[in-house]
């Protein structure tokens, strides 16, 4: 299997800006394997029939928004994290099934474990989409029980309120920019151009530390918005993005996220290279 020429890629809408054809070749290259990974434009109404014409030169598939949910139903297996999120970042193609798997949650919960080694306890994320679930999930991992959410759509913001349910987190879902209780750290999975609203709680940017998931472009909008008011920015999402880039490749290479590759650090030390252009 690995000593053949495979094809994978990257789905989603928009597609273009995705830095991970980029990562992936970077760690085929470090292993040795021929195989090919590129980015390709699936809308939601277009992802049934692209699945449908998988053959055996498939191995795996990587997706981004706004596929997360809706590859769901064409699975034959989900894994833990995606079953508990409702959200599928990746796909095994071997024979006739389909194996899903999240690994927005572990990516990022090692990118949270190396910017706040003592445990969090409370929380304030911004936008309620599947990645908010999969931070969700992550945050509650490094000891984060309550959380509050500013969404733009109240009404949208129920699959993240069922995820905070599954694992046990105290959730509290607000219009943005709403009053509340300073968190340990506030997380951004606003897209890259999304601005922060106007009149943020006192003391919010300048006393709390900001995980902004967009690393596109740089500084996102956000980052900009919450420099401007003296705050601190920990992480711009190149962590959360190559770690879960990682666990991709453990799956497609080996079938389980949690199986290490042959020569890891130099795998990742690539990675890492082709995220910030240095590779």
């Amino acid at each position: 299997m690995t000593d053949s020429r495979l094809r994978l890629a990257v789905l989603g809408s928009p597609i273009a800006h995705s830095k991970s054809p980029a990562l992936h070749s970077a760690a085929y290259r470090v292993l040795g394997l021929p195989w090919t990974y590129e980015a390709v434009e699936v809308r939601e109404d277009e992802l049934g029939e692209f699945l449908a014409g998988l053959d055996d030169e498939w191995r795996g598939l990587s997706l981004t928004m706004p596929l997360k949910r809706d590859v769901i139903r064409h699975l034959t297996t989900v894994d833990d994290f995606g079953s508990i999120t409702g959200a599928v970042n990746t796909v095994l193609v071997g024979g006739d099934a389909l194996r899903g798997f999240n690994t927005d949650v572990s990516g990022a919960e090692r990118m949270l474990a190396e910017a706040f080694p003592d445990p969090l306890d409370s929380a304030l994320l911004l936008g309620s989409g599947a990645t908010a679930g999969s931070l969700l999930v992550a945050l509650s991992r490094r000891g984060v029980r309550r959380v509050t959410v500013w969404a733009r759509s109240l009404e949208r913001a129920a699959g993240v309120e069922a995820v905070a349910e599954r694992v046990g987190v105290s959730i509290d879902v607000q219009p943005f920019g709403s009053e509340l209780e300073l968190p340990d750290v506030v997380v951004s999975t606003l897209p890259g151009t999304a601005e922060l609203p106007m009149g943020l709680p006192r003391g919010l940017c300048s006393t709390v530390p900001l995980v902004d998931i967009a690393y596109a472009p740089q500084p996102t909008a956000a980052a900009r918005s919450w420099r401007d008011e003296g705050g601190a920015i920990v992480n711009n999402g190149i962590g959360m993005l190559v770690y879960q880039a990682l666990a991709q490749v453990r799956i497609f290479v080996g079938g389980d996220p949690e199986i290490e590759l042959p020569d890891e650090g130099a795998v990742l030390a690539a990675m890492r290279g082709a995220a910030f252009g240095t590779a």
